[in-house]
């Protein structure tokens, strides 16, 4: 369309705003087009001449709705000494005013090379006038002006015609030959989202946005085009709506979100500019930035009137529903803060208010790390975002926190949770120590020289159990978490004659410096000494060689623990035991035990290691850990993993590597080996199978590899990422009470005491100890988890085996029971219940009353293990248990040695191998008391406990995402238990379907007997006839699938398998069942 005259283009603007609109946006379409561009630019001029007074420009808005007038820039010229800038407006779009003229003063504070060759955005950018001056005077490589309304959009592009071409219509060039429309773009944006989706990167975000709630919520939910109305559209410009942010109740939602987006497109250097109302208060204001891992420099401060057109009733009504009162002014003079209430009543009577303007330069202290954070939250985790704080006063803390809830997020993401990690530890992590050990001190070790405990109490305790010497001495810092027996015994040693049994352990406390430690050891002469180092003696290497010689002359094993003396630090000070170990190889006797708990966030986050260069050690360490406590919280290695790849990260790798070494062999034939009890069960016991080979499939393990439920990331990344936990927040107390209540009718009376641990197994182990204790002999149902029975076993207790049969699905019955307790003196009953480990079968509650009964009558005590339950698949006739009535008439009439204690877990149940949890229920008060006699449990960290008990509470609902998340795993385990059924009936196998759980058991009655043929490595062939107690070996070498034989399940020829596998493991596992059919076939 042909340009008309001014008076016929003014006279269609007369008619109504929006006519004007459209007028202006067909002269926008011929300043697009190069063709008609220059007489367009002419047009613009000869209109703006119409109007030359700032009187006659204000007629021109009030007649034809818009005005061109220009902006002064006299104090802040740009590069070509341009004072001015010429600016249409429009009534619907924002007009600059003191709010953003101050906004650019801030700006101005920064210096010339804040903005030069940089990529820039500005965040509700109206008609456009700070971004083309940023692009005048600084010349950066790329402003794009960005704002929701289109109209205003339509403007900006608009005033950069004003401004990239003269009068005349000709370019006028910067310094670098470059026009305003080179350097500017403007697009219609919900704030970055134009660069988000365009994969933009950014320098620098700046942004004056609103910062007030519309008074009406309605209003803001009308859907936003260039027609709607001039009133809606101007509202955008001083109001925002609700965003879904914490900070939405100070009326800076809209800035939160857009700090949140911003990082997502910012570069790592990158700085965010914003223009920030003082009325939330400064603190409010600072906070919203810092707490998102922001540094933040106010540029720039001053007072302005509020606009009179800004309806402030909605921060009023925030203050009647909160403590928080906004801070303006009476006035530009005003000194005295009033609250938006009284700035309200001052206003309708007629008063003129002022608020605080702040300019907020911000930029991210980790910006890589920041990133991957909020990644993570954005897939739907907001309410960790609300609580999210990254604000630390000590830098050594953000420089140690920040990072790992990076790693952690990232894990999360990765599902890192979901692979098989030996007992030993996290192979990962074993190497991370060990390229410490490398890089800091030069001590040439590998993962396999490591191995990774709960806590130093534990190492020291399992180190204790694996040699049971009769005689130990223990520095005295070390022995408050041992067993009360230890410390108690009398028994110093033994002549010649003497034939002292096997378990006595006498624990003697030494003083720590060295010079009396030994003399204590040549006199005493023990079997194990456990030893730390005096701060003066721990710069050289002097006290530990004499404790290498001293034990080395007696036959005796030393631990030295060097906790108090390992610096997880880039300078860590000198340290003479590892000075040593760099030179001289660690000897067989001798191994170095570290509890890390120099962290600079949790003073209660404890993972420990044991550092030894013999293998047999490290073999039996290894099962030993794994034995009496599983394994050590990957999330707990997952944190200090963290710490050393920090360390390790910005190391340049060794260029000359060590060459292996040999552990120096001890010449003493008097030297203390593994105890007799212990090497015979590590050697039967069917532990995890550990190898190199990484292709192995674990259908041997009590965990669960499947997906962690969204809910379960969150609240294991939220009870990371809150700050200043309070105790009622970590107290898991009242929710285990409801859960055992809802789901085992167990009530828990005020003379109950509820213990947790790390996990249920060790919580299971201080129980073998209290039987031990009282002379007690634990009874095992045919048919139990064969963990647990070898754990019983090391730990040396009295056991027998209650007779199970195929036809009861080998579970226990009343008959059977009461034919084995008549000849046991004072019993202690196991049952895995409801849902039994291995088989997968459930007591229903009239098996478990009869059997309480049969217990009641024998006054046994038992022990009910429901960590394996939770899981149960829907069948007719199962509707939980319900223990409260049985027990009230049992615990009433009954033999008082009677009690029933409740073992569990909530891993298996919260379908994930992250949080370990394990609590026990005890309810006799002489029970309570044997089992804090032996108090070395690792007990969970407050973290762990915020996330379980907000999952318990989410799980109380019985409904809703994480409720869901669970029934559709269950209903997962349930398909899997069907397709590894039919799998192996076709493949010869005689299946006991399960009923719940992760595990089922089956018999491979068509292989028995038969001949395989296996080939290991470059060895010949060899034939192998097929029997029980070689089962496991065969499959596990033919097809490298791990299950567990006859022997662990407790059941003649029936093998275990666990189901909760990562998908890809589980069909692999059903392949490797067809392989093997294949090969016995064959």
């Amino acid at each position: 369309m042909a340009l008309s005259s001014v008076d016929d283009f003014l006279k269609l603007c007369e008619h109504s705003g929006d006519a004007a609109y459209a007028a202006i946006r067909s002269l926008l379409e011929r300043l697009d087009d190069p063709k008609t561009r220059v007489d367009a630019r002419i047009f613009l001029s000869h209109l703006q001449k119409r109007f030359p007074s700032k009187e006659q420009a204000d007629l021109c808005f009030e007649t034809y709705h818009f005005r061109i007038e220009d902006v002064f820039l006299d104090q802040y010229e740009g590069y070509q000494g341009r004072k001015k800038l010429t600016m249409m407006v429009i009534p619907s779009i924002f007009i600059p005013e003191d709010w953003s003229f101050t906004f650019y003063e801030g700006l101005n504070r920064h210096p010339d090379s804040i903005f030069r060759d940089r990529t820039v955005a500005e965040l509700g950018c109206g008609n456009g006038w700070i971004s083309i001056a940023i692009a005048d005077k600084w010349l950066p490589s790329k402003v794009y002006g960005l704002d929701i309304n289109p109209r205003a959009v339509k403007i900006s592009w608009i005033n950069l015609y004003l401004n990239a071409l003269d009068e005349m219509g000709q370019p006028i060039y910067d310094g670098e030959k470059k026009t305003l429309l080179d350097r500017v773009e403007f697009h219609e944006s919900d704030l970055l989202s134009y660069c988000r989706d365009h994969d933009i990167q950014l320098e620098r975000i700046v942004g004056c946005i609103p910062q007030i709630l519309n008074p009406n919520p309605d209003a803001m939910s009308k859907i936003i085009t260039e027609n709607a109305s001039e009133e809606f559209l101007y509202s955008l410009s001083n109001y925002c709506a609700l965003q879904g942010f914490v900070e939405d109740q100070f009326g800076l939602g809209l800035i939160a979100r857009a700090v949140e987006e911003g990082i997502a497109v910012i570069k790592p250097m990158g700085i965010m500019i914003f223009n920030m109302g003082g009325r939330p208060g400064q603190g409010v204001c600072k906070r919203l930035f810092e707490r998102r891992g922001f540094r933040v420099n106010k540029l720039w401060q001053t007072k302005i009137l509020q606009a009179s057109d800004t309806d402030i009733s909605a921060l009023v009504e925030i203050e009647k529903n909160s403590p928080h009162r906004f801070e303006f002014f009476m006035g530009l003079s005003g000194d005295q803060p009033i609250c938006a209430r009284t700035a309200w009543a001052y206003g309708k009577a007629g008063g003129r208010i002022s608020h605080a303007l702040s300019v907020y330069s911000c930029q991210l202290r980790q910006p890589t790390q920041v990133k991957r954070i909020f990644e993570f939250l954005k897939n739907g985790f907001q309410e960790i975002r609300s609580s999210l704080d990254l604000f630390f006063e000590d830098d050594a803390v953000a420089d140690e926190k920040i990072p790992f809830l990076a790693y952690l997020a990232t894990i999360l993401n990765e599902s890192s949770f979901r692979t098989y990690e030996p007992p030993a530890g996290s192979k990962y992590f074993r190497n991370l120590i060990a390229g410490f050990m490398k890089t800091y001190h030069r001590i040439p070790l590998n993962a396999d020289n490591v191995v990774v405990f709960p806590s130093r109490n534990v190492a020291i305790e399992s180190a204790l159990r694996l040699f049971s010497p009769q005689l130990a001495i223990v520095d005295e810092h070390l022995t408050r978490h041992l067993p009360r027996s230890w410390l108690n015994s009398l028994a110093l040693g033994h002549t010649e004659n003497d034939n002292p049994a096997e378990d006595v352990l006498t624990v003697i406390e030494a003083p720590r410096q060295s010079e009396l430690m030994i003399e204590l050891i040549r006199k005493l002469k023990p079997q194990v000494v456990v030893s730390g180092i005096a701060q003066f003696e721990a710069v050289t290497s002097a006290a530990f060689v004499n404790l290498l010689d001293i034990t080395r002359e007696i036959g005796a094993r030393l631990f030295l623990d060097i906790s108090d003396h390992f610096e997880l630090s880039s300078l860590p000070s000198s340290n003479g035991v590892l000075k040593y170990v760099a030179e001289t190889p660690l000897p067989s006797h001798a191994a170095i035990v570290c509890g890390l708990v120099k962290n600079q966030v949790y003073s209660d986050l404890e993972v420990a290691f044991v550092i030894s260069e013999d293998d047999a050690i490290f073999k039996a360490l290894s099962k030993t850990v794994e034995l009496l406590e599983g394994n050590t919280a990957l999330i707990s290695q997952s944190y200090y993993g963290c710490l050393f790849h920090e360390l390790l990260s910005f190391q340049l790798s060794d260029r000359h590597p060590s060459a292996r070494r040999d552990s120096e062999k001890v010449k003493s034939a008097e030297m203390i080996g593994f105890s007799s009890s212990a090497l015979a069960v590590l050697d039967n016991a069917e532990l995890s199978i550990n190898e190199t080979n990484n292709s192995l499939i674990h259908m041997d393990i009590d965990q669960s590899f499947l997906p962690l439920p969204s809910l379960v990331k969150a609240a294991i990344f939220e009870s990371f990422a809150r700050q200043n936990l309070i105790e009622s927040e970590t107290d898991v107390t009242p929710s285990i009470k409801q859960y055992i209540k809802d789901n085992y009718g167990f009530s828990v009376g005020s003379g109950t005491e509820l213990i947790y641990a790390d996990s249920s197994l060790a919580l299971f182990n201080k129980l073998i100890l209290c039987c031990i204790q009282e002379g007690g002999t634990l009874c095992f149902p045919a048919g139990s988890n064969g963990n647990y029975v070898s754990a019983a076993k090391f730990l040396k207790a009295n056991i027998i085996h209650i007779p199970t049969n195929t036809a009861d699905g080998f579970k226990l019955t009343e008959k059977t029971l009461s034919s084995a307790l008549e000849t046991v003196s004072k019993p202690w009953v196991y049952i895995s219940g409801p849902t039994i480990n291995p088989t997968g079968l459930i007591y229903n509650n009239k098996e478990i009353d009869d059997i309480l009964r049969v217990c009641a009558k024998f006054g046994a005590r038992v022990i009910i293990d429901t960590s394996f339950s939770g899981l149960e698949f829907e069948f007719e006739g199962w509707g939980g248990w319900s223990l409260a009535e049985t027990l009230s008439k049992l615990n009433n009439s009954s033999n008082p040695s009677f009690c029933v204690s409740l073992l569990g877990g909530l891993s298996l149940k919260m379908l994930t191998r992250a949080l370990k949890f394990g609590y026990l229920v005890l309810n006799q008060p002489a029970l309570v008391d044997a089992f804090y006699s032996f108090p070395g449990l690792s007990k969970p960290h407050s973290t762990v406990k915020y996330a379980v008990k907000k999952l318990l509470g989410l799980r109380e609902q019985k409904s809703g995402v994480l409720w869901d998340a669970v029934a559709e795993k269950i209903r997962n385990l349930e398909s899997r238990s069907k397709r590894l059924k039919e799998t192996l009936k076709s493949c010869g196998w005689e299946v006991l379907e399960p009923q719940g759980g992760i595990s089922m058991v089956a018999k491979p009655s068509a292989y028995l007997n038969k001949t395989v043929k296996l080939k290991a490595g470059s060895s010949p062939e060899n034939e192998v006839k097929l029997v029980d107690s070689n089962f496991r070996e065969v499959i596990h070498k033919a097809t490298g699938l791990c299950i567990n034989s006859g022997s662990w399940t407790g059941i003649p020829g029936y093998c275990r398998f666990t189901i909760a596998l990562e998908d890809s493991e589980f069909e692999g596992a059903l392949d490797c069942l067809a392989k093997f059919k294949s090969i016995i076939n064959y």
